[in-house]
């Protein structure tokens, strides 16, 4: 008799075993993360750098290169006088005041990625050019050189458009109001060095705020170019305006 239950009780026990270990793998194949990577592709908006007189570009295998004049296709009181785009100052700052620099040709070349993806280590932005706009001018981040100040003071010199000149390299530090004029506050301005377009102050009709932003000043969502999403970078019309502390992806070369 006690050898029968003893038989018993192992056929039990081994039963009882068998079941919890289905019941553990079914639990661990419930939670098996299924996270992927995304795979951005910016070959798409390649055509509206097209027909622009400041700009020429060449795709080499997933890598594209932007050479810029630099030279803007809008009016501002920082060409010479004598040229057909002078126009003197007529914007809406009380405390403009023009800084002694002209606007004058450059040779700048971006190289970046077609496929830009989050860098591992983030990099600061530099002083100087950090992206090419859709006309070819330059983005600055949100710093006056040479000593990382606030742009504060050097504000009032931007021009009815928002930009200004750096000795002869005229650039935008905030929002281009001539390219948002054009195409709209919510279109696409242009893309940082890294590959990440860069959207202008509006996204589905609403005011972007620094708070719908992360760390770098940008997020993932769809945008009109991209209806599947991507990681994209917002000018707003609070400091940091472009760029918040540095790029979200690997930063390519800059040359000039």
């Amino acid at each position: 008799m006690k050898k029968n239950q003893f038989t018993k009780d192992l056929f039990l026990v081994i039963i009882t075993l068998i079941i919890f270990s289905c019941s553990s793998s079914e639990g661990q194949e419930d939670t098996t993360d299924t996270t992927t990577t995304t795979n951005y592709d910016i070959s798409s908006i390649l055509p509206k750098f097209d027909n622009i007189d400041a700009v020429s570009y060449s795709v080499s295998g997933s890598t594209i290169s932007f050479t810029t004049t630099d030279l803007p296709n809008h009016t501002s009181p920082y060409w010479d006088a004598s040229h057909p785009l002078y126009e003197a100052y007529n914007g809406t700052n009380s405390n403009w005041n023009q800084n002694p620099n002209s606007i004058g040709e450059q040779n700048i070349t971006f190289t970046m990625t077609l496929n830009p993806e989050e860098a591992t280590t983030k990099s600061a932005t530099p002083l100087g050019p950090i992206g090419i706009s859709r006309n070819g001018i330059v983005f600055f981040n949100q710093y006056a050189g040479p000593n990382n100040q606030a742009l504060t003071n050097e504000i009032n010199s931007f021009d009815q458009w928002l930009g200004h000149p750096a000795g002869t390299q005229y650039h935008y530090h905030i929002e281009p109001s001539y390219l948002t004029d054009q195409f709209g506050k919510d279109a696409f301005l242009g893309l940082l060095s890294d590959g990440f377009p860069v959207y202008g102050p509006e996204e589905n009709g609403t005011t972007v705020t620094n708070a719908d932003l992360d760390d770098y000043h940008g997020h993932t969502s769809v945008t009109a170019d991209f209806p599947d999403g991507i990681y994209h970078y917002h000018i707003t019309n609070e400091d940091p305006y472009l760029n918040g502390n540095g790029f979200f992806g690997t930063a390519g070369t800059i040359t000039r």
